[in-house]
């Protein structure tokens, strides 16, 4: 049976406040009161955009960035914390899904997470991008495989990709499979130019056709002011503009409203969810098009974890069986077989 369903979705393309992640957080919330009162069921918020992208590491070299860089320590969210609190209780009295994107501080490493906020303030989905791109190397760590997944929500099957990852087809595809309906994308906006917003296109437009999904993007806006407050070389100034393209693209590849490319605004369309099988009907790339007998994606979707103790894999190799109920051999006193089994269990 075709899905007649209507989502109507909102697309966030506003500025930070580069001096406070609190006050950031603020629009933040403003933003999706403001995108209720138009009628959105989901709101999507550019790439770590609380409490700001770091613009910084673009333009200034290393040994220039370490006051920055610790100022967005200061500055990060945790999750859960009270910044995240404050989202799901907006998400929830709105109705709302909401995509968020954060510089999560965990202990001493920052990482580019996504969050989404299922309608009753759930949050269903955090996750880590997976590789940082180019400056970013050097601001964030790497996420893992978990978070690689799509999430049932009150208006459907939500996944998500920070920039970047976009060209990584394997990253792509691994949500294809799971039959995402609406994909997040976010992207920082306001960095290299025309050719940014460009190659951003081609790329959100071809993931919509290929997955047959709807794409929701946002990217983020600076003022000339803030670009001056990073950066006081025009040359080097040049490198934080342009590159906006806020946008809401059907499975059919097609604009639904014109993007915004420059300035603040609220990017609103309806998301006829019918097209889903439209395009499908046509092009599968997990179903009738895919030959998984010739090409498939394997994944380790598990936690990358810097710590496993081995004692309960220890006690379950005396027994010949482990928690996940697999058939593991008995452990004789040799100490180099007890290794290979706890490395067995481990991997």
């Amino acid at each position: 049976m075709a899905d007649n369903r209507t989502v109507r979705a909102a697309a966030a393309q506003i500025a930070p406040d580069l001096t406070s992640g609190d006050k950031t957080l603020t629009r933040v919330l403003e933003t999706i009161r403001e995108a209720a009162a138009k009628g959105a069921e989901l709101i999507v918020f550019p790439e770590t955009f609380v409490p700001w992208y770091p613009y910084f590491s673009f333009v200034l070299p290393p040994v220039l960035s370490g006051r920055e860089h610790l100022r967005l320590y200061e500055e990060a969210v945790t999750v859960p914390s009270a910044a995240t609190d404050a989202v799901a209780a907006a998400a929830r009295e709105n109705g709302m899904v909401v995509a968020l994107g954060v510089n999560e501080r965990d202990h001493g490493t920052l990482y580019n997470t996504q969050l989404i906020f299922d309608a009753d303030g759930t949050l269903v989905l955090k996750r880590r991008k997976i590789t940082p791109t180019f400056h970013e190397r050097m601001i964030w760590g790497q996420g893992d495989g978990s978070g690689l997944k799509v999430v049932d929500s009150k208006i459907g099957r939500i996944g998500a990709l920070a920039c970047w990852e976009h060209y990584n087809p394997l990253a792509r595809y691994a949500l294809m499979a799971q039959h995402e309906e609406i994909h997040v994308a976010q992207f920082p906006g306001s960095m290299v130019g025309p050719i940014f917003a460009d190659q951003m296109e081609v790329t959100i437009r071809h993931h919509a056709l290929e997955s047959g999904c709807f794409v929701v993007n946002a990217t983020g806006w600076l003022m000339d002011e803030q670009i001056r407050t990073i950066t006081p070389d025009e040359g080097l100034q040049k490198a934080l503009r342009g590159g906006c393209m806020t946008a809401i693209i059907s499975p059919e590849g097609k604009h639904l409203a014109p993007p915004i490319t420059e300035g603040e605004g609220i990017l609103i369309a309806d998301l006829d969810m019918s097209l889903i099988l439209k395009r499908k009907r046509m092009m599968d790339s997990v179903g009738h098009y895919a030959r998984p007998e010739l090409l498939h994606l394997v994944i380790n979707d598990r936690p990358a974890n810097t710590m496993v103790a081995a004692h309960p894999f220890l006690e379950t190799a005396q027994t010949g069986s482990n928690t996940h109920g697999h058939q593991t051999p008995a452990f004789d006193g040799n100490p180099d077989q007890r290794i290979a089994v706890v490395r067995r269990e481990a991997r």
